[in-house]
């Protein structure tokens, strides 16, 4: 299917998978118009990846690409995801992209939501191989630093390290996914190819939850 003018908005998480799918959209053509991240009020964070809205206005602000909080409890998590996406397509929206790879139950979560409010769902890195993925982000020039580990499948070291080959090579002797498909880590993105300058951003001191080892970012003062 041609997307080549197609406006879009984009599910943003914060990490390498969604900017990829971002620059690719970009890349072929697509305008976008907007990026949606989930903002959980009760952590004062963005959802999965931990991001603080000082640091996702600087986001915004370096990519030159509106970015709207959507602020929700996990009851209503998909009802307000929906409100959203139906906001944007008053806008002009006509898709939404969305950086999944494989996982099918996240493909028809997304696609659902959508077909919902009467737009597409499109997966740009869909059914690519996973360490491929990650290697394109690395060589196109994005920067991403490792936040969350999950100690049970990913030695600690790791966390705080800027992805690299070297790193991948890493993860992936320590019988990890070289991508974190499975939740192995999580990353922030702060530089590449779509940002005008790098976003600025500090660590808090390391926590701990259950078998994750976390290091909390926020915004340079």
């Amino acid at each position: 299917m041609n997307h080549r003018g197609k406006k879009f908005v984009a599910s943003y998480s914060g990490g390498k998978d969604s900017l990829l799918a971002i620059y690719r959209a970009i890349q072929m053509g697509m305008e976008p118009v907007a990026l949606i991240i989930t903002f959980n009020t009760d952590r004062n964070e963005s959802w999965f990846h931990g991001v603080p809205e000082k640091v996702i206005q600087e986001v915004s602000k370096s990519l030159n690409i509106p970015i709207r909080l959507i602020k929700t409890s996990g009851e209503e998590y998909a009802q307000n995801f929906e409100k959203e996406l139906l906001f944007q397509k008053e806008n002009g929206v006509e898709v939404c992209i969305f950086g999944d790879i494989d996982i099918e139950e996240h493909l028809e979560w997304c696609t659902k939501r959508c077909k919902a409010v009467g737009i597409e769902a499109f997966f740009p890195l869909w059914k690519e191989e996973r360490r491929a993925l990650v290697e394109e982000f690395i060589k196109v020039g994005f920067k991403a630093n490792i936040t969350v580990v999950d100690t049970t499948r990913l030695s600690e070291k790791h966390l705080g390290k800027c992805l690299s080959a070297k790193i991948i090579s890493s993860i992936v002797l320590e019988g990890a996914d070289a991508c974190g498909e499975n939740g192995e880590y999580h990353t922030f993105v702060s530089d590449g190819p779509l940002f005008s300058y790098p976003v600025p951003f500090t660590y808090k001191d390391k926590i701990y939850s259950n078998h994750y080892a976390i290091l909390p970012i926020q915004a340079k003062v």
